[in-house]
């Protein structure tokens, strides 16, 4: 392959890891938003305040309350999680043979 192809190539690789990094990203600012929501949600129904706004503090149990949520979330999204995190993994390992082979081949054209 030609530098210039090989350049080409790799700006489609670290487009498409971008890509899937955002997905990933994504995932996991759903999977918060849910869990908070959740936490909210179970918050107002425990403590019965129809009309408090005083009562906006977050407390530890509250906290606690939101780990275990965004924990169940993403066990229930983990296959999805899992095959991104993958699929992340196999690009920087491409990524990292086609950064090489420019380099050997600049490498031969200086010498």
């Amino acid at each position: 392959m030609t530098p210039s192809s090989l350049q080409m190539l790799l700006a489609r690789m670290v487009a498409a890891r971008r890509e899937a990094s955002h997905h990933l990203e994504r995932v996991h600012r759903q999977i918060d938003r849910r869990a908070e929501r959740l936490t909210v949600s179970e918050k107002e129904k425990a403590s019965n305040r129809t009309h408090k706004r005083s009562g906006a503090r977050w407390t530890r149990s509250d906290e606690m309350l939101f780990q275990s949520h965004v924990e169940t979330l993403a066990f229930m999204r983990r296959g999805e999680i899992e095959a991104l995190v993958r699929k992340l993994e196999r690009q920087d390992r491409a990524i990292a043979v086609v950064r090489l082979k420019l380099d050997i081949d600049g490498l031969r054209r200086a010498a």
